[in-house]
């Protein structure tokens, strides 16, 4: 079965939230503790897609897997650099959704003029390691024991991909908004 990648929709946030939500309550590879909401969600895409593309995977017309970036640190010469995000649905997971979201996510980052990308991993998380790894992503570093959840602590891996070349000076980024329109 195949599935479309297309920008996420307001109307997407429902789907999206259930993808989630249990992610958040049940594992660590998320370290929010409480779910957002429906409404908050709807929240995220819109400040999201302002500046950076938010997509979904769709399956015979229900998400089954998101994808988006966000800002990775605020201070402003880190500004061609960008955080990476997937998560798919549980039963989607290992069948490409992941693969597919960020082989259109990441083209979207460098046209933007985005340089680095980065990717935090809580451990052990073995299929999310070996989906970045495939994509060319590398270990930079770990964080042992940085976040508390579920009666323990967790490391998070750190990986990089180098989106483009970083020509001296850079040219400013186009906003997702922009590239779109």
């Amino acid at each position: 079965m195949s599935f479309e990648i297309r920008v996420a929709q307001l109307e997407d946030a429902s789907a999206i939230q259930a993808i989630y939500a249990p992610i958040v309550t049940g594992t660590a590879i998320s370290f929010e503790e409480v779910p957002p909401s429906v409404e908050e969600i709807q929240k995220r895409i819109t400040a999201t897609l302002q500046t950076y593309p938010y997509l979904v995977a769709v399956r015979e017309g229900k998400v089954v897997g998101y994808a988006y970036a966000s800002q990775h640190r605020a201070r402003a010469a880190y500004r061609w650099a960008v955080d990476v995000t997937v998560y798919i649905a549980k039963s989607e997971r290992r069948r490409g959704v992941g693969r597919n979201l960020y082989e259109v996510l990441l083209p979207i980052l460098a046209r933007q003029g985005y340089r680095s990308a980065y990717a935090g991993i809580s451990q052990p998380n073995s299929g999310s390691v070996g989906l970045h790894e495939q994509l060319g992503f590398r270990h930079i570093g770990t964080y042992p024991k940085v976040g508390y959840k579920l009666g323990q602590w967790h490391d998070v891996g750190y990986w990089h991909l180098q989106l483009g070349k970083s020509a001296c000076p850079p040219s400013e980024i186009c906003p997702y908004s922009e590239l779109v329109d």
